[in-house]
């Protein structure tokens, strides 16, 4: 989730995989003493469905929309303007925080995942956020769940071949914060844009009346696209980490200026990034509406992207052409 953005598609694959839930902070849930989407500068923290449901249910009477921004917290500058992005479309913000649990694989990050609540809170009202949802894991799973999400062709390809079941861990966590929340719009980043046309392509099968909103990557002065996970980049990976992004650029170029079958392209920008120390999940030319390869460049809907690991931080990033 963002993208979202959640951050996808990085992992550290140092670190084992735990089965219990996300923690989060002992502050008191509930109001701050506000209507949520009126003008005040406080938040309304909401720690159970519950509470959410009640503190939501005035601005639905009212007529209000409600617009959503799903995260797993650690928030940088790309989640912040996803919560712009969502005010520009509506008149209540909802945020959540949770480091979902289903998402991520054996040997991933689950209990390495930063978990900075506080300074998630106050950067939510600095960033005109309303309302943040900060469940526990027995809140959003309370059992076993006998209910799992299939995925046709969408996750094959992309950070759905490299990690197994990620993309469906995704589905189940948005599926069941679409249904809590009920939000007229949804903002998540383009980085994670496979996330993105899974959760979009749910919303038209599902008839879920939610509108789906894509911002921008936000970069570094360097290039490097924001992520959560940056933070484990040493200061020597760091000053390579845009490595990726000045690949894609360069491919990009390229084909701009005439080259339609870019396959020794590809190749070449892999061996420099394998000389620069980076070792490739994948870097290629995709459908942007279907997700499969594709050979060539097309005019429209076509997706440059590719995912690295630098060390033991995993890197996305693309570019839309």
């Amino acid at each position: 989730m963002s993208a979202t953005e959640h951050d996808a598609g990085s992992t550290g694959r140092d670190v084992a995989a735990s089965g219990h839930a996300a923690g989060t902070s002992g502050r008191n849930a509930g109001s701050t003493g506000r209507d949520p989407g009126s003008s005040g500068k406080q938040l309304v923290v909401c720690q159970t469905i519950q509470e959410l449901r009640t503190t939501l249910s005035g601005i639905r009477v009212d007529g209000r929309a409600i617009g959503f921004v799903p995260t797993m917290g650690a928030l940088h500058e790309g989640h912040l303007s996803l919560i712009r992005q969502a005010r520009d479309h509506a008149d209540c913000v909802v945020v959540s925080i949770f480091v979902n649990p289903t998402q991520f694989g054996p040997g991933e990050d689950f209990d390495r995942y930063p978990r900075p609540l506080e300074a998630d809170l106050e950067a939510c009202r600095r960033s005109g956020a309303d309302v943040v949802f900060t469940p526990v894991k027995e809140q959003l799973y309370d059992g076993h769940s006998y209910f799992t999400f299939g995925i046709d062709q969408l996750a094959d390809h992309l950070c759905g071949a490299s990690r197994p079941g990620f993309f469906q861990g995704v589905v189940q966590i948005v599926n069941k914060l679409f249904n809590i929340v009920q939000p007229d719009v949804a903002v998540f980043g383009q980085k994670d844009y496979q996330q993105f046309r899974i959760l979009e392509r749910m919303t038209q099968e599902f008839h879920q009346p939610v509108h789906m909103v894509m911002a921008p990557i936000v970069r570094a002065d360097d290039g490097l696209a924001l992520s959560s996970r940056n933070a484990y980049l040493s200061d020597e990976e760091r000053v390579v980490a845009p490595s990726l992004y000045r690949s894609l650029s360069y491919i990009r170029a390229q084909i701009l200026d005439g080259v339609d079958r870019p396959s020794r392209l590809l190749e070449h920008q892999k061996e420099e990034l394998r000389a620069k120390g980076f070792e490739i999940d994948y870097l290629g030319i995709y459908s942007a509406q279907t997700l499969q390869p594709i050979e060539w460049f097309e005019e429209k809907d076509t997706l440059l992207a590719g995912a690295v690991w630098l060390g033991n931080t995993r890197l996305i990033d693309n570019l839309l052409l």
